[in-house]
């Protein structure tokens, strides 16, 4: 489990403009689990809905029973994990749990611990989340 927090993306810059208080940016902090099984971010339907994202589109996902199903996918979306943060869109689901996946972990640069299964900054950038890019060079 991680502590991550959802910020609507369009209040982040309408307040940095000024064209709204701090105060009116629609955010709310939660625990995820972290499932490196998963591809992206998946977040309960009721969040999507209180942090006011819009759908960007629609995306099949593959549930953990084999079965296939069409999902929301909404955008508008900023996350910080650790202090870390990063654009993202995210999966909408009717669900209680938020899940962060593979895409959330790489582009925030975390790693997950095996042995005891936490998440952490990645101790090669401790300052700053780095990408790779080695074939551009």
């Amino acid at each position: 489990m991680a502590k991550i927090k959802l910020i609507n993306s369009g209040d982040k810059v309408c307040a940095q403009r000024s064209l709204l208080s701090p105060d009116q940016v629609r955010t709310i902090e939660m625990e995820g689990l972290v499932d490196t099984g998963a591809t992206t971010l998946v977040i309960p339907t009721e969040v999507a809905e209180k942090l006011g994202l819009p759908e960007v589109g629609r995306r099949l996902v593959r549930l953990a029973d084999g079965s296939v199903r069409d999902f929301p996918q909404v955008g508008e979306l900023y996350i910080e994990i650790l202090g870390r943060g990063m654009p993202c869109d995210a999966i909408a689901m009717p669900t209680k749990t938020l899940l962060i996946g593979q895409i959330p972990l790489e582009g925030l640069d975390l790693v997950v611990d095996p042995k005891s299964r936490d998440i952490a900054v990645n101790p090669e950038s401790p300052d700053v989340p780095m990408f790779d890019a080695l074939s551009a060079a």
